[in-house]
């Protein structure tokens, strides 16, 4: 079967890589034409490609001709990097089609975004973060590079635009960090895996709402009972708008959550593997259970309540025993 051919390629420039790719693209014959929320659109006069620079530091490259560009001009001439995978993988700076969830272009009204990290991985953490970002803060969170966070596979490039996202909003984030023995006391409690993250989102809006008490609503993920959260609030949360959708991520507040999140998640990853004395990997899948195998046999299966999440089905195949429900994970 013929590899599939990348039309479509998304990256941040900042300010000096986006007045050298103006420049080096008028001199090569381009033609420009003017675009809402960008700063231009040019197109090549003969080959099948064209450019989008947003007013977010996003680019956007599309058309048969994208490979070719990125290959031999984009990185080589303007980003100085060369990860880009032909075949239709991405690099750190950017990614190629193929289920990538862009961040969303347009003005930006005051509101709060709320995502979690953890959920699906049987070792470490549950982690869930909220950020409220206004007129001024998303569009800096933008043109950082805020995105999905499950987009970027650099546990580095997490952690540098964590920083910067709480330079950019600061005082207006939450997180909410519940770690293995706190997880399982609270599974066992409610029971039910979306009772516990509907917990732990409206930890973390009473937390915002306290800091950023005119913050008008909330937007989330779409929860498979939607009023979970709803009641799950106390007296300050009650009185917010509560919006949930599907690919959430693509809204910035909600990116920024996820990124806080998931830099929380990593850093309680990397503590347990120093308390456990090897490395943890993330998921569920064969590489999980190989280690779970040598953890239980170092420690016991008393272990894994300390460093697991234990409703998992994975526990009860590498212990033999029923600590749970039985529920591998929620995707």
């Amino acid at each position: 079967m013929a590899e599939k051919k990348v039309t479509n390629f998304v990256c941040t420039v900042s300010e000096p890589q986006a007045r050298e790719l103006e420049a080096l693209l008028r001199e090569r014959g381009w033609n420009f034409s003017e675009l809402p929320y960008a700063y231009w659109k040019a197109v090549h006069p003969v080959e099948k490609v064209n450019a989008v620079l947003y007013r977010s530091g996003k680019l956007t490259v599309q058309g048969s001709g994208t490979a070719d560009f990125v290959m031999f001009v984009l990185e080589p001439e303007i980003l100085h990097t060369f990860s880009f995978d032909p075949a239709g993988g991405g690099n750190v700076n950017g990614s190629a089609a193929g289920g990538v969830s862009e961040a969303e272009e347009g003005p930006i009204d005051p509101h709060g975004g709320i995502d979690e990290s953890g959920k699906g991985d049987f070792f470490g953490p549950l982690a869930v973060a909220g950020v409220c970002v206004d007129e001024h803060s998303g569009p800096e969170l933008r043109r950082i590079g805020c995105c999905d966070s499950k987009l970027i596979k650099s546990s580095a490039r997490i952690k540098e635009i964590a920083g910067r996202i709480r330079q950019i909003v600061p005082g207006k984030y939450a997180v909410v960090l519940i770690g293995p023995e706190a997880y399982n006391r609270l599974y066992a409690k409610v029971g039910n895996l979306n009772r516990l993250l509907a917990w732990g989102h409206a930890r973390v809006i009473e937390n915002l709402l306290e800091k950023v008490p005119d913050c008008p609503r909330m937007l989330s993920d779409q929860f498979a009972n939607e009023r979970l959260i709803e009641r799950a609030l106390m007296t300050r949360g009650r009185g917010i708008r509560l919006d949930q959708r599907t690919r959430a991520e693509s809204d910035v507040a909600v990116a920024a959550a996820s990124i806080l999140a998931r830099e929380q998640f990593l850093l309680g990853m990397e503590k347990l593997e120093q308390e456990v004395g090897m490395p943890l990997p993330r998921g569920a899948g064969s590489q999980v259970r190989e280690t779970g195998k040598k953890l239980f046999e170092k420690f016991g299966a008393e272990i894994f309540s300390r460093c697991a999440k234990t409703h998992f089905k994975t526990y009860q195949e590498l212990t033999g025993g029923g600590n749970g429900g039985g529920e591998e994970r929620l995707s």
